[in-house]
């Protein structure tokens, strides 16, 4: 093997062990010698080939088709137990042995995937800056002098220079999402509780997610189907809706209302580049066929500094609660500041600033009924090392400035690459939306990412075009519906339940003619001598699901062919001759919702 034409990307690696190029054993051991003076501080702990052992047996029987991450390797941040391994949050004095691995990394193993080691952090996930750590502050993928981002440094750069396929980080102010712009790789932050905290040691309990990093969106798709799963060990899990399914990956592709922040939100700290790239990412979203409308964040915005400046530091202060109590001098200074002001709040501080809340989150409900998404800069701009030790906590804070209000919110988020900044590092933008539109976000961003034509990560290689990209999509079927399965009718749901997504309204060629049966449903008869234009829609649904569907058709009807006013033929409901014995043409109101209309 060619190791210089080593694709590490999820879907590169499943191409290369489709064609026997190597197996896991020679990627690992390939692996294991890149980087080995981590001069950029990405590892606390790298395991070791007898450690790897294992997991690299457990493979070795297995058919590659077998498992979904079938031989991928993957970081786990070190606030994240494996089982066998010191867990340490960036402090040693903080360290244990992990006796089991956190769920979250028990599924991705048990899906085929290789943890190659534990990644660097800010101390005890507090930082969005990737400076914060006795282990040494992380370098940038592109510019060493450059801040990584964090509080998931290590994970995002073992990412983007290629030493893994994709790495769990944890994301409670940004931390998924910082790092994610700055070394150019998609960063995404699930709905709460849809991955399981157990295992995960806590900086807010209540707020905490754990986070992906991958080299494309189809990959980090991936590696969400497999994490999600409800824990019932897990106060915080949630379980999954069925709309936020992966068989809805990739099918919305209609326009959406794109809310941008309003220009007075907007603030990159004089950073002229950052600002023309936030406006050329915009650009490319008006040419997808979106409609971007301005909307006044500020309420985000304050909600945002409940974070560190309300009770919820408490939290932090309660995770470490006996070691910051005991061994305060165990702390960075930095992190023993933030944290030990959460012993302040009292239960009425408490109370109060839930109460804000509540008022925010009311706010927040009132924009999205306005707009599909979010869309807004990941970070204002990009530090350098120096310049943040020099000024640790106001430069942290102007880092957090788009991320800080999203979990308290509950919001999920998918952060994007959008360009590079004069200094040679990456700059971001992000999706976000409420709880449980992980998938219809990821599909958002997958459309965005092929008309930008991204490189992934730090590697040089250009982002792989997705699979789910065909028009009508060889996984999916596009059905014309005329009667109770339109939106809104009686029986739509019988679509939606199957995850089949509305992808337009129109009419059929003027060819038809519409009848209303004796037992209450539509009939729909071409007859291209006395026939006109009905209204229908087309719904998108994966084949999977297109015969359960079919097969609740009772007769006379059944579904074949229907020819479309723009010359499309498309599956849709037909009825057989006898459908319209007795029954009432209704051809002349040209759809059935103005019928049901007449009728109530």
């Amino acid at each position: 093997m060619n190791w210089s034409q080593l694709n590490i990307s999820i879907a590169g690696l499943q191409q290369h062990y489709q064609r026997n190029d190597f197996s896991p054993r020679q990627l690992v051991e390939h692996l294991l010698n890149l980087e080995p003076d981590d001069t950029r501080h990405v590892w606390i702990e790298r395991l070791t080939p007898a450690q790897l052992e294992p997991y690299l047996q457990a493979l070795e029987s297995r058919d590659p088709l077998s498992l979904p991450l079938y031989g991928i390797p993957f970081a786990i941040k070190d606030n994240i137990d494996l089982a066998g391994i010191d867990t340490t949050a960036g402090c040693d004095a903080f360290r244990y042995r992990a006796s089991q691995h956190a769920h979250v990394v028990q599924r991705l193993i048990e899906g085929g995937a290789i943890p190659l080691g534990k990644t660097n952090l800010d101390q005890f996930a507090t930082g969005l800056v990737g400076v914060r750590s006795p282990y040494g502050a992380c370098r940038n993928a592109f510019n060493p002098e450059y801040i990584s981002g964090g509080s998931s440094s290590g994970s995002a750069v073992a990412t983007a220079l290629g030493l893994v396929s994709f790495a769990l980080g944890t994301d409670t102010a940004g931390s998924g999402r910082v790092p994610a712009a700055f070394n150019n790789l998609i960063g995404l932050k699930p709905s709460r509780g849809l991955i399981s905290c157990n295992g995960v040691v806590p900086a807010c309990q209540s707020l905490d997610c754990v986070s992906i990093f991958a080299l494309s969106v189809d990959d980090a798709q991936n590696v969400l189907t497999v994490a999600v799963d409800f824990d019932p060990n897990d106060p915080y899990s949630r379980a999954n809706v069925f709309d936020n399914g992966p068989r809805r990956y990739g099918l919305e592709q209609s326009p959406r209302v794109i809310g941008i922040p309003a220009a007075t939100n907007l603030e990159f700290f004089g950073d002229s580049r950052a600002r023309d790239l936030f406006a050329q990412a915009l650009d490319r979203f008006r040419q997808l066929g979106h409609q971007l409308v301005e909307i006044d964040i500020a309420p985000l915005l304050q909600a945002a500094r409940l974070l560190y400046q309300g009770p919820w530091v408490s939290e932090r202060y309660l995770a470490i609660e006996a070691l910051i109590s005991q061994q305060p001098e165990a702390l960075l200074p930095e992190i023993a500041e933030i944290i030990g002001a959460g012993s302040d709040f009292s239960a009425l501080d408490s109370f109060k600033s839930a109460y804000q809340l509540q008022h925010y989150a009311q706010i927040k409900d009132r924009i999205f009924r306005d707009i599909d998404v979010l869309l807004t800069p990941t970070t204002p701009t990009c530090f350098t090392i120096a310049e943040v030790q020099n000024n640790p906590i106001q430069l942290n804070s102007q880092l957090g400035t788009y991320t800080n209000y999203m979990n308290l919110l509950d919001l999920a988020g998918v952060a994007l690459p959008a360009g590079f900044l004069d200094t040679g590092v990456g700059f971001g933008i992000t999706l976000q939306a409420p709880a449980f539109s992980d998938i219809s976000l990821l599909s958002l961003a997958n459309a965005y990412c092929e008309q930008s034509e991204l490189t992934m990560g730090a590697t040089g290689l250009a982002m792989a075009r997705s699979q789910t990209d065909k028009p009508a999509h060889d996984r999916c079927v596009d059905l014309v519906v005329c009667g109770a399965h339109l939106e809104g009718m009686a029986l739509n749901w019988q679509l939606t339940e199957r995850g089949a997504v509305k992808q337009s309204l129109t009419t059929t060629s003027a060819d038809y003619r519409l009848y209303a049966m004796n037992d209450g449903r539509p009939a729909l008869i071409r007859d291209e001598a006395q026939g006109g234009q009905i209204e229908v829609e087309v719904w998108r649904l994966d084949k999977s699901e297109f015969g359960s569907f079919v097969a609740d058709i009772p007769p006379p009807l059944g579904i074949g062919k229907v020819e479309l006013a723009d010359g499309r033929w498309l599956p849709s409901f037909i009825a057989e001759s006898r459908a319209i014995h007795g029954a009432q043409e209704i051809t002349e109101l040209k759809g059935w919702r103005n019928y049901m209309s007449g009728r109530s």
